[in-house]
């Protein structure tokens, strides 16, 4: 079977594009990994909210390497609650924060922005006074911006600020303008901590009472079970040193936690991996998620731990890569398609072998493929993209790292040190979840080289 559209099936396979199945769209590329993930992650977020606690408040975290699938299933959450009757704000923390240089004030001011502005889609209008009077607080302390008369930010309307801070918003566009201006500035953004910090405790009573409640009573009042906010890539977070020898993450998800799990909605974070290897990660599971752990994400099985293939991941990553070249066709039919787009099926099944279950980089490589080459892909040119990939990895890991790598391997146990962070952010090891609980294995395009190789036969 041909591909009848090439420019939609080059569209779905560019690795930085994320399904969302509220796009009726998107939704046949959409594959469900959970049986070969471990656990069924988001059905446990759902459930929280929908069955355990629809009316109660929820602060639930979720964490998971970069790239493996994170955003995609959010985005399904999104649209399984929404289909429950919720109300669900989603947005990239990206958008609003300086992962770098972030504290409680800067979540807590980028979720009323996004809440505000979701609502203001809704026809609800609210009027926060003292939310307005911090706000105008706020701009008088960057009024040696001038920011009168400039051109509307996208999303957020038109809003006038004068250098006597006053000012006439809506909340969402108010916090935008004041935050765009901070989001470019360590200068403004330092000012604007000095006066939203101390009153943290201020501006979640703001945020809650003159936000959220009403929010949830205008919602109801129009037919919805509640208000749900997920922040997306907070996992993002730079690990840098912030205060006293704590790590950002430490001191945002842990020091700080009681006070993020204190909005009056559902929330669901994203939050690094790293803290899931931290000594005090019990705390940030009673801190942040009132005795709830994270849910993680791992990767999606394609081998045993004895090295043997799994063949249920690796069929459901045959089907993604399917799926984005022939998405109205039955899964089954599909299999019969797989020389459309490849000269063999071994070609396919080395690529799904060799991604190691982490989907961005399948997707990266099957792109760098048909960069250089209309399907059917060959397998030359594919082991082309791997060596590639291998060679790109290989060059900034010491004898130490290598160490570090095969003694992580061989005794499966890691811990929060910062040598063991390196693994996980520059995706050399991954973490694979099955019936014995998680395990640790070698990205496999890094097991292609020959140090891995001899290391493997000295071993084994």
């Amino acid at each position: 079977m041909a591909i009848d559209n090439f420019e939609r099936f080059f569209e779905a396979c560019n690795p930085s594009k994320t399904i969302d199945m509220g796009n009726p769209a998107d939704r046949p590329y959409y594959i469900d990994f959970s049986t070969v993930r471990g656990g069924k992650m988001i059905e446990a977020l759902n459930r929280t909210i929908t069955r355990l606690s629809p009316d109660t408040p929820t602060c639930q975290l979720f964490t998971g390497h970069i790239g493996c699938g994170k955003s995609t299933d959010l985005l399904r959450l999104k649209a399984e609650l929404s289909e429950r009757g919720f109300h669900v704000v989603y947005f990239e923390s990206t958008q609003d924060l300086d992962m770098g240089d972030v504290d409680i004030s800067d979540i807590l001011l980028a979720i009323a922005r996004q809440v505000s502005a979701s609502l203001e889609q809704q026809k609800i209008h609210l009027q926060p006074r003292g939310f307005k009077a911090l706000l105008k607080e706020a701009a008088e302390l960057v009024k040696s911006t001038e920011v009168t008369a400039e051109a509307s930010f996208p999303g957020l309307g038109n809003l006038t600020v004068t250098n006597q801070g006053n000012a006439e918003f809506s909340l969402a566009a108010g916090i935008g303008k004041i935050t765009a201006k901070t989001k470019d500035s360590a200068r403004l953004r330092s000012r604007l901590r000095q006066y939203l910090e101390p009153q943290t405790n201020s501006l979640l009573q703001a945020i809650n009472e003159e936000l959220l409640k009403p929010a949830i009573e205008n919602l109801k009042q129009q037919g919805k079970r509640g208000l749900v906010v997920i922040v997306d890539n907070l996992d993002r977070v730079d690990a840098r040193l912030k205060i006293a020898k704590r790590s950002l993450p430490e001191y945002l998800f842990i020091d700080r936690g009681e006070q993020l799990r204190r909005l009056n909605c559902h929330v669901v974070y994203t939050i690094p991996l790293s803290l899931m290897f931290s000594n005090e990660s019990e705390t940030l599971k009673n801190r942040l998620g009132g005795g709830i752990p994270p849910q993680v994400l791992p990767m999606v099985s394609v081998q045993r731990r004895d090295g043997r293939d799994y063949e249920p991941g690796i069929a459901l990553l045959r089907q993604m890569v399917l799926a984005r070249a022939f998405p109205e066709v039955d899964a089954n039919q599909r299999l019969h398609s797989i020389t459309d787009l490849f000269d063999s099926p071994a070609t396919l099944d080395r690529l799904c072998r060799v991604s190691g279950g982490h989907v961005r980089n399948l997707l990266g490589l099957l792109y760098g493929c048909l960069r250089e080459q209309d399907p059917p892909l060959s397998r030359h040119l594919l082991e082309k993209m791997i060596r590639q990939d291998r060679d790109r990895l290989l060059l900034p890991i010491d004898n130490n790292e290598w160490e570090l790598l095969f003694q992580v391997i061989q005794q499966q146990n890691v811990s929060e040190e910062q040598e063991y962070q390196t693994l996980w952010r520059t995706l050399w090891l991954f973490e694979y979840r099955d019936e014995q609980g998680c395990w640790f294995g070698i990205n496999p395009v890094l097991a292609e080289s020959e140090k891995f190789k001899s290391w493997q036969e000295c071993n084994h």
